[in-house]
């Protein structure tokens, strides 16, 4: 039975680094698109969601199975729900990079570069890039340590994230004509912050599974333990 559920794990395992390299993959290419005005790599990216999502109910199909024919506990317990949960928010991540590419197609022209410049697009998305990254380093490493690290990052992205309205704001007063796509604009940072969030959350998952320290409301309610 335990060399069963070893096996099982380390497929478990496989699959959320698959998951996690195709979600990270979208959130690059929507990037590129949004600063290149590249259609060809939203269109790419709005295709490939269907993937992210069918993977998303395969490893979902797997954990209820390993959790239903071997009753996991303790350790290997706690880490097939943060695997449960870690997919849950990579399909949300994915579901924001999709509607990132859907701004890029449905944009009439290349973005202002020094409005973006302010704006800190690129910090944004490389921001997202390196928290992801940081984030799957924790989790391969067992690092709880790592995972701590990633959850003070996402404080740029909320810096950034509140500044856009002014900025754009600031921007329209010239450009009145760009009133649409600025509104557009601020629903992609909006979905880059978001993203940051759902990081955090995967983040606190792994200090759960290595740790067995709940961090999730942790400034409502004490820490517990499993």
């Amino acid at each position: 039975m335990v060399e069963f559920i070893e096996s099982k794990l380390v497929r478990l395992r496989k699959e959320v680094d698959e998951m996690w390299e195709l979600v990270r993959t979208q959130i690059d290419k929507s990037g590129n698109a949004v600063q290149n005005l590249n259609r060809e790599d939203a269109q790419t990216v709005i295709v490939r969601e269907k993937h992210v999502n069918a993977f998303e109910l395969k490893i979902d199909s797997d954990i209820e199975d390993i959790i239903a024919l071997y009753s996991p506990v303790a350790v290997d317990l706690r880490l097939v729900l943060a695997m449960l949960k870690i997919n849950s928010n990579l399909e949300r991540i994915g579901d924001f990079a999709e509607g990132i590419a859907r701004f890029v197609i449905h944009c009439p022209e290349p973005l202002n570069e020094a409005l973006m410049e302010r704006l800190q697009l690129k910090t944004m998305f490389t921001t997202v890039l390196d928290m992801l990254d940081m984030a799957k380093r924790a989790l391969d490493e067992e690092n709880p340590d790592l995972a701590t690290s990633v959850l003070a990052k996402d404080n740029l992205l909320d810096d950034i994230n509140s500044a856009v309205t002014p900025i754009l704001a600031d921007y329209l007063g010239e450009h009145p004509d760009d009133r649409l796509t600025c509104l557009n604009l601020v629903s992609v940072f909006r979905k880059l912050e978001r993203a940051g969030d759902h990081i955090t959350n995967m983040a606190e998952e792994i200090i759960f599974f290595v740790n067995a320290k709940v961090l999730k409301h942790q400034g409502n309610t004490d820490e517990h333990y499993i």
